[in-house]
């Protein structure tokens, strides 16, 4: 019989007859897990007659996108030991400060618990231990506080990367990336603002979908919209010859011949504008990112994990909404109970009537 740890399960390979056979390997459910993930397909000889049909069969990108965000995130937090903490000391009224503070701390490790004690207003530490509130709010605030930063830039849902040479001296871009990957991996929120341009070149896609109205300069986009919307070609070749100097600069000067050039032209200039002059900046966002292997599976699985990226407009239904609070009641039996009870039910019909 064997003897195990109640919250280890040890599994047996089928050569192996129990824990006294001499080569036997043993293997954890949650290392499994892991490896599973990440590990190769073994595809059998096919002379082996008693071989039987593998999962090689099936398409990669099909098979490898059937795991859900829940499960990729949770073979990520495998990694993390909940035995050792790092401590974030964050005041709600400059929460970004905290974050840095405590991201940059010499004795930081993303493979660590994160326990974080929020201050009041008169600076005094509230009672308690972090037991996942105080974490969970503190994540959801940095999220926003990152949306805030001269980092990004675009429209406030869909934002994208740009060079700041202030941000390049003090590593923002990495601290950035390794903010995000530790927030979902942590069990926090992801960003949800980041353009889905932006995801698709970090994670190794191909589309490109950015339109004139994604560039908040308002000369270049003038220049842009005008481009494209030149009627002919000798409206095109005087746009190109007045906007040199720009066009230049991207390296998409050149003279053109048909009318058809310009949507090839905008193109060509939005994906410059956007992802190859900020190359710099979006190098080390995905060295951030590499923490916790989170751009490893950001990779391996695009279309499961850019949604917590991404803005998701998706409709907040009143069941979810009331799932969001815990309520408090008084003692069972008690008059404050049957009262507190009652306004429950009038909370959730409100809730109903706002979805409705």
């Amino acid at each position: 019989m064997c003897h195990t740890d109640p919250e280890i399960h040890v599994l047996f390979s089928d050569s192996q007859e129990g824990p006294g056979t001499s080569g036997g390997v043993l293997e954890t459910v949650c290392y499994s897990k892991y490896t599973q993930l990440y590990a190769p397909i073994a595809i059998e000889d096919k002379d082996d007659s008693d071989s039987v049909e593998c999962s090689h069969d099936i398409p990669e990108d099909t098979k490898v996108d059937q795991q859900s965000l829940s499960e990729i995130t949770a073979n990520l937090a495998l990694e993390i030991d909940h035995r050792a903490v790092s401590r974030f000391n964050i005041c709600r009224s400059n929460i970004w400060d905290g974050a840095v503070r405590g991201f940059k701390r010499a004795t930081l490790s993303e493979k660590k618990d994160i326990l974080v004690k929020l201050s009041d207003d008169e600076g005094r530490f509230e009672e308690g231990l972090d037991t996942g509130g105080p974490k969970r709010e503190f994540l959801s605030l940095l999220m926003k506080e990152l949306n805030k930063r001269p980092i990004f830039d675009g429209p406030v849902e869909s934002r994208d990367l740009v060079y700041n040479s202030t941000a390049i001296r003090e590593d923002e871009y990495y601290l950035a990336g390794k903010m995000i990957a530790v927030s979902i991996v942590h069990g926090g929120p992801g960003p949800n603002f980041l353009s889905e341009d932006l995801v698709s070149y970090i994670s190794g896609q191909s589309s490109f979908k950015a339109s004139v109205g994604d560039i908040t300069d308002e000369e270049i986009g003038k220049v842009l919209q005008e481009i494209q919307n030149s009627p002919s070609v000798e409206i095109l070749q005087d746009l190109m010859i007045w906007n040199s100097a720009m066009l230049q600069t991207a390296g998409y000067f050149r003279h053109v011949r048909s009318c058809e050039e310009k949507q090839i032209i905008v193109e060509d200039y939005l994906k410059w504008y956007i992802i190859h002059r900020n190359n710099t900046a979006i190098e080390r966002f995905k060295a951030g990112l590499e923490s916790l292997q989170f751009l490893t599976a950001l990779q391996q699985h695009p279309t499961v994990l850019t949604p917590a990226l991404c803005h998701d407009d998706v409709k907040l239904s009143a069941a979810e909404m009331e799932n969001m609070f815990q309520p408090e009641f008084s003692q069972q039996g008690s008059n404050r109970r049957a009262q507190e009870e009652k306004a429950m039910s009038y909370w959730a019909d409100y809730l109903l009537d706002c979805e409705g």
